[in-house]
């Protein structure tokens, strides 16, 4: 068992930046994503990670977000910049995927519980 907690989110205006950060507890998961949710529309996976730091992203946040993980600290993060209206959303942390770096959520076994982000144009 691995249990997720998110931290990070909260307001800010479009153009602006983020970071979200996510820990976790139980033991190290290999492999890692964060996804978002937006009222009434599917979750979406954001970013992914594995255990050699090799990554997988959304082509709508390509170039503006970088997932990194902290393993001395067990740590997950997500830097956000150049936000859009559009990235608002709850954020969620997940960890041990079926396969790893997938963007898919049903994939995955772990979920924190969120982080809202909401961006104002």
């Amino acid at each position: 068992q691995v249990q997720l907690v998110e931290s990070g989110g909260g307001s800010v205006q479009a153009g602006g930046s983020l970071r979200l950060s996510c820990a976790a507890s139980g033991y190290v998961p290999y492999c890692m994503g964060w996804f978002r949710q937006a009222p009434g529309k599917e979750r979406e996976g954001v970013a992914a990670i594995d255990s050699f730091d090799h990554t997988t992203y959304a082509e709508s946040v390509k170039g503006r977000f970088t997932i990194s993980r902290d393993k001395a600290r067990n740590a997950l993060h997500l830097q956000m910049s150049s936000l859009k209206s559009e990235d608002t959303a709850m954020y969620y942390c997940a960890a041990e995927p079926s396969l790893c770096r997938s963007l898919v959520a049903s994939d995955y076994n772990y979920w924190g519980q969120g982080t809202q982000v909401t961006v104002s144009s």
